[in-house]
């Protein structure tokens, strides 16, 4: 026979439940579990607790329910065969006090489902990058979650700083692998793709003994841009082993500049005068500024008018023989050509007659 046949599992194949036939004679002492649970989860653990102590019931388990303390309790009892049924016990009022919902939390009871709660408070130092990344894992409208109970067929609880994962323990090692590298800045929708294609893979039956890696995509992290340097650099000091020297004090100030040798009274007045002429110095400079606006602007130079050209020489007798015509000439008389063809066309007419 092959190695290999020998080492798979059948399909459909399932551990026989546990019977009282497997221990007949119960367990030699009594144990217990207890948790604190929040103030807002009172309400609604007092209405489904007789569900709960009807659940635990059939595995011949007490569970007890204190208010004033705030706590839940579950132990053993002389009835009990089955000493895996504490350790679900233990796990259902865990998840209880962690907002899962009961609908839920009850399948722990099953031999084929198991529960797995992760911190992730402490894995990420910054709040805000923490509630970023949690959110992440969440998804638009909870689609990433829901995706990643899809794959592994497990009930995901995100509350406050834990994750709540109730399903078969493959499905459970998937999730804490996928909330763990949500938390290292991985995004999940990249195990997500790997689980679909996982998925796939393992619907071939060829393909159960080959390695899987030539298929599984592989991401690598791009390296971002260099940073802009600075416009102003730091630029480090050279080493020096001898210490820098010790700044003066006040009293050493006072001593160099004679004002420690002073009277109470010469330095209260030499600290007036400071104080004078500091003001003396401010109300000149407010008055410089206001007289500013009185000062008036500069005058743009008047434009030189250009001199006429004296290039054309002026022709002073041929103006002086147009005086000269124009007194002979009368006011309103006609000019003399007119006057010839006035006479010419007079004659012409007394010839006719």
């Amino acid at each position: 026979v092959d190695e290999s046949e020998l080492l798979t599992v059948p399909d459909g194949w399932k551990e026989p439940a546990f019977t009282r036939e497997d221990n007949p004679k119960g367990l030699l002492e009594e144990s217990s579990f207890a948790t604190l649970f929040p103030k807002y989860r009172e309400a609604y653990l007092k209405e489904c607790w007789p569900l709960v102590q009807k659940a635990l019931g059939e595995h011949y388990v007490n569970a007890a329910l204190d208010l004033i303390e705030g706590s839940m309790t579950v132990t053993t009892t002389k009835k009990t065969f089955d000493p895996y049924a504490i350790i679900r016990a233990r796990d259902l009022i865990k998840l209880l006090a962690r907002s899962v919902p009961f609908e839920q939390v009850f399948r722990i009871l099953q031999d084929d489902v198991a529960c797995d709660i992760i911190k992730i408070g402490s894995l990420v130092r910054k709040r805000e990058t923490f509630i970023k990344r949690r959110a992440r894992l969440l998804g638009p409208k909870g689609s990433t979650l829901k995706a990643l109970e899809l794959l592994t067929n497990c009930y995901i609880m995100v509350q406050g700083n834990t994750v709540s994962a109730l399903g078969p323990f493959s499905g459970l090692k998937e999730v804490r692998k996928v909330v763990l590298d949500t938390m290292k800045n991985i995004h999940p929708i990249y195990n997500i793709k790997t689980l679909m294609i996982k998925r796939e893979l393992a619907k071939d039956p060829e393909l159960r003994t080959q390695s899987w890696e030539r298929f599984l995509p592989k991401f690598k992290r791009k390296n971002l841009k260099k940073r802009k340097e600075p416009k102003k650099k730091n630029t480090k000091k050279e080493y020096t082993p001898f210490p820098p020297p010790q700044p003066e004090s006040q009293i050493d100030k006072e001593l160099a500049s004679g004002e420690y040798f002073l009277k109470e009274r010469q330095r209260k007045r030499k600290k007036m005068e400071e104080i004078k002429a500091k003001q003396a110095d401010a109300i000149k400079k407010r008055q410089e500024e206001r007289n500013k606006a009185f000062i008036p602007p500069k005058e743009k130079p008047a434009v030189k008018t250009k001199k006429a050209s004296t290039e054309k020489k002026i022709d002073i007798e041929a103006i002086k023989e147009k005086v000269k015509n124009a007194k002979k000439k009368k006011l309103g008389a006609l000019p003399e050509e007119e006057v010839k063809l006035k006479m010419a066309a007079d004659e012409k007419k007394k010839k006719k007659k």
